[in-house]
């Protein structure tokens, strides 16, 4: 955190993922609250690779099963909660069946943990990998209203029914301007898996997750979950410069940016005789990083 004092007509800070405060400023950047209650689709890939036996010793399928019973025990009160599911129901090869393999298994709405938990110990690993069908059935699923709305996609693989792209897909949704947000995590995921997820949490304002072990899972769809109950502003997209004269300006606000390991980025900020400037970075990383990996936050006139 930066707390100083300004008097210079303006600020260059070397910053990652950031937000910006002036104080007393009067506006933020951010969506309004909603009152209504918030709505989260839980979209769970069941197609056949979900047979491997790569967590803790289990079959991805387990993992996710014991997770999402963990899950569905902490769900907050207010949340409106429903399940879809991939590649549940088609074992075959006909590709046109296969990738529309995607159903609504829990209606989102109030939870019955009981009906909840059933309804997911029934399923096994079958089919197809129809992500971009089911972001857009999970966004059906969740339309009307003006609750905040979250659609948390967990796969092991990459979409399989091309040209429907699902990154694609999810740039429409964030298009509509209905305020929906889609985190994926990727269960053992190999290189082109979590580039597609990246692409399409990137395209919401969502966030991407690798999962190598069950407690990860069950414990990031948890966060994902209560974060829905207790919205934050969604961030805005910045790209930093790698000189601070080329440096993009910022108001107050949230950003994301995207920085490899070891690389500086430069943002400026227009700071006023008697504001304030507050700053902070949080981390959120896409593959396993040292437990001592850090982020310098520096401001400088």
């Amino acid at each position: 955190m930066i707390t100083r004092k300004w008097v210079a007509a303006g600020a260059c800070g070397l910053l990652a993922t950031l937000a910006v405060g002036l104080l007393p400023a009067t506006a933020s950047a951010g969506e309004p609250v909603s009152k209504e209650p918030p709505k989260v689709e839980l979209v769970l890939d069941v197609s056949g690779s979900m047979r491997a036996t790569d967590i803790d010793g289990q079959s991805r399928m387990s993992a996710a099963k014991q997770a999402f019973n963990e899950v569905l025990d902490a769900v907050p009160d207010e949340v409106r909660l429903g399940i879809r599911t991939l590649g549940a129901t088609y074992p075959g090869d006909d590709r046109n069946v296969g990738c529309k393999d995607t159903k609504a298994l829990y209606p989102v709405g109030p939870l019955n943990r009981t009906e909840a938990k059933t309804a997911v110990a029934t399923l096994a690993p079958t089919g197809w990998t129809p992500i971009g069908p089911a972001l857009l059935g999970a966004a059906d699923d969740l339309k009307g209203g003006d609750a905040t709305r979250r659609i948390v996609l967990i796969t092991d693989g990459e979409d399989t029914c091309a040209p429907l792209d699902p990154c694609e897909v999810a740039r429409d949704i964030a298009a509509q301007g209905i305020h929906l947000t889609i985190d994926t995590l990727g269960l053992v995921p190999d290189a082109k898996t979590r580039d597609q997820l990246v692409c399409i949490a990137e395209a919401t304002g969502g966030t991407y997750t690798s999962v190598q072990h069950k407690q990860e899972l069950s414990g990031r769809v948890r966060q994902l979950v209560d974060r829905a109950a207790a919205p934050v502003v969604t961030p805005v997209a910045a790209q930093g410069a790698k000189e601070c004269r080329d440096a993009p300006k910022l108001g107050a606000g949230l950003y994301s940016d995207r920085e490899t390991f070891g690389e500086h980025r430069w943002y400026k900020v227009d700071v006023k005789p008697g504001q304030e400037l507050r700053a902070s970075v949080s981390l959120a990383a896409d593959r396993a990083v040292n437990n001592d990996y850090g982020v310098m936050v520096r401001a400088s006139t």
